[in-house]
């Protein structure tokens, strides 16, 4: 029996939360552990998990914690959720208490190596007693590193025969432009600048598509909506184009792996938290 994982994720709005929880509960149970995920809302896991839940993964309301009697061998607390004190109290009893880990944020920001692996005693509260440890992703060795499946850069993309069984296919000389963005002022001006090179923008669920179905694009660009992706029907997506327009941490990373150029739309603040990290 592998090690019992807890994953306790909030679903904010723009499902990069749950992407992430989900991405790291996939791979865990691969590798033979046992997770269970802890969600106020799964109704996404819908369209992102239309396969269903894989062996090795439980998914669970939010509110069932409050009663769980037995926490795992390692609770992970993602982007700050704050854990249910009862849940907390438990772990605090456990006969041999759980790894308790804090999952932050993707940054390049210098402080994360410096914060990454610290950890954080609990002098008072219901988890007096415990330790909890900061994991920050990163890009060097002294981060946390990136969610990466095994042996995913050795699967090749049969690019032609993905879009042709979505009903698309290149048409000669045009190149394909995949778009995941949020509202932005900037879209007609991106259009127009695509339009002109024959181009097949394939435009994915959220503001940007609404934005483009209002502006009816012409020229050299025409347009596909897509309908929400499983998490490898968006990777393969990825893959398939010849660029990429990403937003938010988790399609940042997947854009990479891919392996096509990119752009990178990051979510903005009001206070202004995202011109730093970017």
């Amino acid at each position: 029996m592998g090690v019992q994982w807890e994953l306790f994720c909030r679903v904010i709005d723009n499902f990069g939360d749950i992407g992430v929880a989900w991405r790291l509960a996939r791979d865990l149970a691969a590798r033979g552990q046992r997770v269970r995920l802890w969600l106020d809302d799964d109704s996404a896991l819908s369209w992102m998990a239309p396969e269903g839940v894989p062996a090795g993964i439980e998914v669970l309301p939010w509110a069932a914690s409050l009663r769980e009697q037995q926490p795992g061998d390692v609770v992970v607390e993602t982007f700050g959720c704050d854990l249910p004190e009862a849940f907390v109290a438990r772990m605090a009893v456990r006969t041999v208490p759980p790894q308790w880990i804090n999952l932050e944020y993707l940054s390049a920001e210098r402080y994360v190596e410096r914060s990454h692996g610290l950890s954080s005693p609990q002098f008072r509260g219901p988890g007096q007693g415990l330790n909890k440890r900061f994991f920050y992703p990163g890009f060097t060795p002294r981060t946390g590193g990136l969610l990466r499946e095994p042996g995913l850069l050795a699967q090749p993309l049969d690019a032609p025969a993905w879009l042709a069984q979505r009903g698309l296919q290149r048409r000669p000389g045009e190149r394909i432009v995949s778009l995941f963005a949020y509202s932005n002022p900037q879209l007609p001006q991106l259009l127009a600048e695509l339009a002109r090179e024959p181009t097949l923008l394939l435009v994915c669920p959220g503001a940007a598509q609404q934005q483009i179905a209002a502006l009816q694009p012409s020229g050299g660009l025409r347009w596909q909506a897509l309908p929400y992706l499983s998490q490898p029907g968006f990777d393969q997506l990825l893959q398939a184009c010849d660029l990429n327009f990403v937003r938010g941490e988790d399609s940042f990373v997947r854009a990479q792996w891919a392996g096509h150029p990119f752009v990178w739309q990051i979510y903005p603040q009001d206070d202004g938290a995202h011109g730093p990290k970017l």
